[in-house]
């Protein structure tokens, strides 16, 4: 069977590429233990510059694979979900991600955490917790209303509003829009590839400058909405929503 997780490097940038096109890339509990050990690899890695996260040309994630979630949900701030997450955000070489197509639930939130974000226009990004009778994770639910503003913000995380790669380009969630999906992963790797020529002391020393002001508060709120992520769902709401979506699908 081929890796769920593609794991490529190519000189000094290493390429974690989503890779289970079956399942629409949708992530377990073995695809978040790869994807963390593999960001833990590059942040100690004096020879790799960049981390470039991707998934296909049609299709980034839909989100978490909820038959594995819900046979294995996360129990603790120990769960392979949150050891991705905090990887992610305490990764010290620039994160590039090239988005096309779905991009569900932390396939939009882990966005926030890239540094340099491209994506098609017609990406279909949404962030559906409430509808699942979950919270929002990832620290959205800090960094979007200081991102978009409380409204803005409510008609995602509230309601679970879809929205396009078009529409996060102009929020500012990515840094540029994309004909197609091919073009979105070109341009990710493009840019990517630009950090092989620049100091990399410099570019981590900038990172963490950028980073700095809301480091320790983002990890708390992370862990907040963590451990109120994992009381949700053994709730009933979470259960009959979870349960409906399975049998939806």
């Amino acid at each position: 069977m081929t890796e769920a997780i593609q794991i490529e490097r190519e000189r000094g940038l290493l390429t974690l590429r989503l890779n289970r096109p079956e399942k629409k890339n949708a992530l377990t509990r073995a695809m978040y233990s790869a994807l963390a050990a593999a960001l833990k690899q590059a942040d100690e890695d004096p020879d790799i510059y960049a981390v470039l996260l991707t998934g296909s040309h049609e299709c980034f994630t839909a989100g978490n694979d909820i038959a594995d979630f819900i046979q294995q949900p996360p129990s603790n701030l120990d769960s392979p979900v949150f050891h991705f997450m905090l990887n992610l955000l305490e990764c010290r070489k620039p994160v590039i991600a090239g988005v096309a197509g779905a991009a569900v639930g932390i396939g939009t939130t882990l966005l926030l955490h890239c540094d340099l974000v491209y994506v098609s226009a017609d990406a279909r990004l949404r962030m559906p917790f409430v509808n699942l009778g979950l919270c929002p994770e990832f620290g959205s639910s800090l960094i979007l209303p200081r991102l978009l503003g409380h409204a803005k913000a409510a008609e995602l995380l509230l309601l679970g509003e879809r929205f396009s790669g078009e529409q996060a380009a102009a929020w500012g969630i990515a840094n540029e829009a994309l004909d197609s999906g091919e073009a979105a992963l070109a341009k990710a790797r493009e840019m990517a590839l630009r950090f092989e020529s620049l100091p990399p002391e410099a570019v981590r020393i900038s990172k963490q400058l950028m980073k700095a002001p809301d480091r320790e508060l983002l990890r708390k709120v992370i862990e907040e909405e963590g451990a109120l992520f994992t009381q949700r769902l053994r709730s009933p709401e979470a259960m009959a929503a979870l349960s409906g979506f399975i049998n939806r699908h």
